[in-house]
């Protein structure tokens, strides 16, 4: 499934958990796992300083700070490495994005594995939502392989994936997370879930739809999951198909706890632009943030 994963990693415990699912996916499907920690911003002279981008404090990283920074991470994952293997650890200086990305693309990266923030702040703080912003919104928008994002620890999903989510809007973004969903589900043998939340617009002086109208709309719905994507599942047939009414991501969520999914699979963005000029959609970041489960942002085709 994956030749090679990549974690990237602060090493702090906001990453514990997605640490976890790198771990057990590499040796699941006997991959090379990849510990990859950007450590801090280089100074622009001749010296070897950096700034850690978390505290702002100055250190001085020659060779011996390197290998200090390594030996901390096997400290910090020493019960998943004894259980699992011992990874490939790859520590250096700079932009966490840039390098992160850099890396992916010159190792062909097939999945990158990180949190989907970088301090252990409190789900419900006001602030939450902006720290989705910042490292894990760039890698997630110009990343050519899947971003696999966890935020929470998961509770269903040990050692592989057996329901698979893969939410849609139909938009052209989609159909690179379809493929990505769709070949998981084939290779493991598990059951995979389209799901749309049908948004009903409400706008029109407050007056909701009738029902009639509803069931047209979900018959509609239906109608174009089956043309989009099951017409490409060849023989598949352990799948199905669920259309809610709502708000999407409330929706999605809902869906996600009532099944017990172990992944949802969404596209990064909905609208019909240049990925690297794409943010994150609101309804997957929304998801991501509040999932039990991990989420798979998919932006390209290019390493499916």
């Amino acid at each position: 499934m994956f030749k090679k994963i990549l974690f990237a990693t602060t090493a702090s415990p906001a990453c514990d958990a997605a640490a976890k699912i790198a771990f057990e996916l590499a040796e699941k499907y006997k991959s090379e796992l990849i510990l990859y920690h950007v450590f801090g911003v280089p100074s622009h002279g001749s010296s070897f300083s950096i700034t850690d981008y978390l505290t702002g404090e100055k250190d001085d990283a020659g060779p011996d700070y390197v290998e200090w920074v390594k030996d901390e991470m096997k400290n910090t994952y020493a019960t998943l490495i004894e259980k699992h293997g011992e990874p490939r650890f790859e520590i250096l200086a700079g932009i966490p994005s840039t390098e992160i990305l850099r890396f992916a693309r010159k190792e062909e990266i097939d999945c990158i594995i990180m949190g989907s923030h970088t301090r252990a702040d409190e789900t419900g703080a006001a602030r939450f939502r902006g720290i989705v912003g910042t490292t894990m919104q760039k890698v997630a928008q110009r990343a050519r392989c899947p971003v696999l994002i966890i935020s929470r620890p998961c509770a269903t999903c040990f050692w592989y994936f057996n329901k698979i989510i893969f939410g849609t809007d139909f938009s052209k973004a989609s159909m690179s997370a379809f493929k990505f969903a769709f070949k998981m589900a084939e290779s493991i043998g598990c059951k995979l879930y389209l799901f749309h939340a049908l948004d009903i617009d409400t706008s029109q002086a407050g007056v909701s739809p009738g029902q009639k109208s509803i069931e047209d709309k979900i018959a509609a719905a239906r109608a174009r999951l089956e043309k989009e994507y099951v017409s490409q599942m060849n023989d598949f047939d352990n799948y199905e198909i669920s259309i809610w009414e709502g708000v999407p991501y409330v929706e999605l969520l809902k869906f996600a706890r009532e099944t017990s999914g172990d992944l949802i699979v969404m596209a990064h963005h909905t609208r019909d632009i240049d990925p690297d000029e794409a943010l994150l959609g609101t309804t997957v970041e929304q998801v991501v943030l509040r999932s039990a489960c991990p989420v798979a942002s998919v932006n390209r085709p290019d390493r499916l």
